[in-house]
């Protein structure tokens, strides 16, 4: 392949990966956002099910029992958030960031505890499994970008297509959806409205800890502020992709490729670094005065 083409490919498939954890958790935030709960403790689900899936694959040297543990520890603070808001009446906005505070802070202390350490945390894992064989890796250009990723990388695509299965073919997504769009209809007909909308915080805690847990498993790490803001740009992919599945997948793919190209150019450029690393959030900054303009 000529220079210009590597470049091409090396983006691409950095793309691919920038994307998974923005997938899980922007699909998991959808949930509760058709439910009528928006949900701004992506953030922070996300770090914990970054810190609680790393410890748990670290101990074990078993990636599946971190995925297991990241989705518990992240569905354990969404239900906090539920309880708290649903039955105590707690306000949405102020119980999320709650949440997320609560995550900075108990991932510092749990990281001094058990690691006598609050900066980085490293563990030793064996190498993700591959989901296509290694020899479609080989095809040219398609190989390297689209057939050499992870099975984890793979599973944000699946659980992608599902949710959309479940929000629009299922009689689960349509009560979340109704529950969304009038409680007090799904409450005439006999349904729970808040049952409904702890049954979306779920989903929501399941596609943010596998989104924080795939940022701890890329670079085998935990590391303070792990997350780095992607709980907010799921957030924002949610309304750029009009509350569609694969509309969100198609702005997640966006914001990743903002990262995979900054962090290209970082390397290869003489622009400060800072500048280059505010692109992704430029990205995301344009992207929602578009989204905001469009309503």
């Amino acid at each position: 392949m000529s220079d210009i083409t590597t470049v091409l490919v090396d983006i691409l498939k950095y793309t691919i990966v920038a994307a998974t954890p923005l997938l899980f958790a922007s699909i998991g935030g959808l949930f509760s956002e058709l439910s009528g709960m928006l949900n701004i403790a992506l953030e922070g689900l996300m770090g914990i099910g970054a810190f609680f899936g790393m410890a748990a694959a670290g101990l074990s040297h078993n990636v599946f029992i971190g995925v297991l543990a990241a989705i518990a520890s992240a569905v354990a603070a969404s239900l906090l958030m539920g309880v708290v808001i649903l039955r105590f009446k707690a306000n949405l906005f102020i119980a999320g960031l709650a949440i997320n505070l609560l995550a900075g802070g108990i991932t510092t202390v749990l990281s001094q505890w058990w690691y006598h350490t609050k900066a980085v945390v490293a563990f030793s894992l064996p190498d993700p499994l591959n989901a296509f064989p290694a020899a479609l890796a080989q095809i040219p250009f398609i190989g390297p970008v689209l057939l050499s990723h992870s099975v984890l990388t793979v599973s944000a695509w699946l659980w992608t297509l599902g949710a959309a299965l479940i929000i629009n073919n299922t009689r689960h997504g349509i009560r979340i959806r109704a529950t969304g769009m009038h409680a007090q209809a799904v409450l005439a007909l006999g349904y729970s409205p808040d049952r409904a909308r702890m049954a979306a915080l779920v989903w929501s805690g399941i596609g943010s800890g596998l989104g924080g847990f795939a940022l701890g498993l890329s670079i085998s790490a935990f590391v303070p502020n792990i997350v780095s803001g992607r709980g907010w740009i799921a957030l924002v992919a949610i309304y750029l992709g009009r509350k569609k599945p694969l509309w969100i997948a198609a702005s997640c793919l966006l914001f990743a490729f903002a990262e995979s190209l900054s962090n290209y150019i970082q390397g290869f450029s003489s622009i400060p670094p800072l500048i280059v690393l505010a692109l992704p959030y430029a990205v995301t900054l344009v992207s929602l005065i578009v989204a905001g303009n469009k309503k």
